[in-house]
């Protein structure tokens, strides 16, 4: 029987070009969390399912990919348990079908990390994870169903100083990928709930903020139309778009905030925290200030976020939209019964990274670097010979391959121009006898005879 060969929908391969192109962001990545002193941690593909249900939202519990218990393949089983699996389409879960699901992102699994290690941790603990996570979400240009995610978190401090070199992290990794015209927009829950304490509608928070979060979606009339259809009474909302409405600079709208949520503690206790992380930041590095703007439209979906939020969007030019995220979240591991360990992180949406990355032709040339020098086949006793000498080039350092077989030297140069291989080496014959090489530049066509000696010195 053939099969037809095809990929599941919001997945792909990457071919060795974009591999590495995908391996320049992941290696900057990694040096900026390395630099700040960050730790490599990796958490399993599928966690259960109910480490994962209910920490993302409802719309967030209908995206997560859960896997068939054995035994569950066959017509029978499946029709007489059509309910069940209705339910668990929606979100639901049933134990007699599933138990275990792919993570949906590294932060909830991290969670249930620090729980089950809370003894044997030295915290703060600050850690990095680079790997996969699964979403069953509508495929479009940016979102995929499997997608890397890129995050660093720090558990066990409540000091806001970790907010402020989160901040720095993600200017320092969008600076050295040349990015310009990114912004980090920040916001605060506290601030967001201060706004709904004063204007009187704290009991619809929940719904309030998942219509202002699509404010870049729909627009401020988009969402002051979504909240008429929520019943809130004239006054209330009057007040309420009057907070959204500010316009000026970030200075402006912290004024106005301190004015505004005078009669909430907690919303004046955000604005002092933005205040600071502002200050630090304008303090630590030359020019940051001009990338980390105060949006006060920023929500984040997520439930779990208590404090300062974070969001990067991609430069104006190009339609991508959110290409990192994240923010505090004081009492995540208390969903695994361990409370009371605060925490804050953020995470790099790498494939959207990648996207933009293309889109501006921001890669480097080297990016693209595979073989740099090719022996080519000239015989059975020079191939011998060759090998020995390609291998010391290894051992410098310079990546080399040898043509796998004999062929006609037309054949040999095709290959290497196709894997754009910069430099052929050739030793035949004369070459044995002399002990020399012919150094050959693919790109230009000019060549040069060489001692073993001094081809060992060249630098590719």
């Amino acid at each position: 029987m053939i099969t037809n060969p095809a990929l599941p929908q919001g997945t792909r391969d990457f071919d060795p070009d974009t591999v590495r192109k995908r391996n320049y962001i992941f290696d900057v990545i990694r040096t900026v969390f390395e630099l700040y002193g960050f730790q490599p941690l990796e958490t399993p593909a599928m966690e259960n399912l109910e480490t994962l249900m209910g920490k993302y939202g409802e719309e967030g519990d209908k995206l997560i990919f859960k896997i068939l218990n054995n035994g569950l393949g066959d017509q029978k089983n499946i029709s007489r348990s059509k309910e069940a699996f209705e339910q668990v389409l929606l979100g639901k879960n049933d134990k007699n079908l599933t138990q275990r699901a792919l993570k949906y992102d590294l932060t909830i699994p991290f969670a249930r990390y620090v729980a089950m290690n809370y003894g044997q941790l030295q915290f703060p603990f600050r850690r990095y994870q680079i790997q996969p996570v699964w979403r069953a979400d509508r495929p479009q240009k940016g979102r995929y169903r499997e997608f890397y995610q890129c995050d660093a978190d720090v558990v066990g401090s409540k000091a806001l100083i970790n907010e402020v070199e989160l901040a720095l992290m993600y200017n320092e990794v969008f600076s050295r990928l040349k990015m310009a015209g990114f912004s980090v927009n920040i916001n605060n829950r506290k601030i967001l709930k201060g706004i709904m304490e004063v204007s009187g509608v704290i009991k619809k928070e929940k719904l309030i903020l998942g219509i202002i979060d699509k404010t870049d979606k729909i627009g401020f009339e988009g969402v002051k139309g979504e909240l008429l259809n929520l019943g809130i009474e004239p006054v209330n909302l009057e007040k309420l778009l009057s907070a959204y409405s500010m316009n000026g600079s970030d200075h402006v709208k912290l004024s106005f905030l301190k004015q505004f949520l005078s009669g909430s503690e907690t919303g004046l206790n955000g604005v002092s925290e933005l205040e600071y992380v502002y200050e630090m930041i304008s303090r630590s590095a030359s020019g940051i200030q001009s990338a980390i703007h105060f949006d006060f439209t920023l929500a984040r979906g997520l439930e779990y976020y208590t404090g300062i939020i974070f969001e990067v969007k991609a430069p104006a030019r190009v339609k991508m939209g959110s290409i990192g995220g994240g923010g505090r979240y004081d009492d995540l591991t208390g969903l695994f019964g361990v409370p009371d360990i605060p925490g804050v992180g953020i995470s790099f949406g790498v494939d959207r990274i990648y996207d933009v990355l293309e889109e501006l032709d921001l890669f480097p040339r080297h990016v693209h670097d595979g073989t740099r020098v090719i022996f080519f086949f000239m015989g059975e006793e020079e191939s011998r010979q060759a090998f020995g000498l390609m291998q010391q080039l290894r051992v410098k350092g310079v990546k080399s391959e040898m043509y796998h077989e004999q062929a006609k030297l037309d054949k040999q140069f095709r290959y290497a121009t196709k894997k754009n291989i910069p430099y052929a080496v050739i030793i035949g014959n004369k070459e044995m006898e002399d002990r020399t090489c012919v150094l050959k530049d693919l790109r230009n066509g000019e060549q040069k005879s060489l001692t073993i000696e001094e081809l060992l010195d060249v630098e590719f």
